[in-house]
C-alpha cells in the first residue's frame, strides 16, 4: 500500500488543514487589504491572479494568488516566469521574493481545493502529459509547499531570461515531477513537518537576501 492510501493522507491531513487555516485566515485578513491595495494603486484590478491546475483525483481547479504580472500577461508571454520578467510590477517583485503571493492559496486549503503541504499544482498541458507513477502526484491534494518548493525555490534564475517555457521543460519538469512523486509515496506527518521547516527557512533566506540587496542599492 502507498503512503497516499494511508490514514494520514485520506482523513488526518485534511482535518489539520482546516484547523491551521481557519487559525490564519482569522489572523491574516490584514494582510489581506494591504496586499490587495498596494496591488490595486499599482496596476489596478483585479489583485488576484486565477488560472486552472490539476488537482486532486484529476479534477481541475483555479488557483489563487495574488497578482504579481500586470494584467493579461499570460498573453504577452509564457507560462514560466523568466529571471528579470519584465512584466512583473514592482509590488508584484516584492510579493514574489517574500512568497506573499501565494497566502490566497490558504483560503483554498481551507475549501479542501489544495493542502499546505503537498505537490505544487501544475499546468493542466504539463499534467495532461503524466505517465506511469507520474499518475500518482494526483493522489495527494496540490500543496502551498513540497520538496520542490525548496529546490527550486530561485526558479526564475534556473530558467534564465530567455525561453523560460523551454527551459523549464528540458530541465525542471521532470525533477519537479520526480518530487511530486517523491512526496505521493511518502506522505505522512513527519514529512509534512520537514517540508514545512525547510520552507520557512528557504523563504526567509530569499527574503532576507532580498532585502539586503535593495537596502544597498
Amino acid at each position: 500500500m502507498q503512503a497516499y492510501d494511508g490514514i494520514y493522507n485520506r482523513y488526518i491531513k485534511r482535518i489539520l488543514d482546516i484547523v491551521i487555516t481557519g487559525l490564519a485566515l482569522c489572523i491574516m485578513w490584514p494582510f489581506y487589504l494591504i496586499i490587495s491595495a498596494a496591488i490595486a494603486l499599482e496596476d489596478g484590478f483585479p489583485v488576484f491572479y486565477r488560472a486552472e491546475r490539476g488537482g486532486y483525483r484529476g479534477k481541475t481547479f483555479r488557483i489563487c494568488k495574488f497578482r504579481s504580472m500586470v494584467k493579461n500577461a499570460d498573453k504577452i508571454g509564457g507560462g514560466t516566469t523568466a529571471f528579470h520578467d519584465p512584466r512583473i510590477t514592482k509590488v508584484g517583485n516584492f510579493l514574489r521574493k517574500t512568497k506573499l503571493d501565494e497566502i490566497p492559496q490558504i483560503g483554498q486549503v481551507f475549501l479542501g481545493k489544495m493542502s499546505l503541504i503537498g505537490p505544487r499544482p501544475e499546468l493542466l498541458r504539463y499534467v495532461n502529459q503524466y505517465q506511469g507513477e507520474e499518475k500518482d502526484i494526483l493522489q495527494v491534494r496540490p500543496g502551498i509547499t513540497d520538496y520542490s518548493s525548496v529546490e527550486f525555490i530561485n526558479l526564475d534564475e534556473i530558467v534564465g531570461t530567455e525561453n523560460a517555457d523551454e527551459m523549464y521543460e528540458k530541465y525542471v519538469l521532470k525533477k519537479k515531477n520526480a518530487f511530486r512523486v517523491k512526496y505521493s509515496h511518502s506522505v505522512s506527518f513527519k514529512t509534512d513537518i520537514y517540508i514545512l521547516f525547510k520552507t520557512l527557512s528557504a523563504v526567509a533566506h530569499k527574503a532576507f537576501s532580498f532585502v539586503v540587496k535593495h537596502e544597498h542599492r
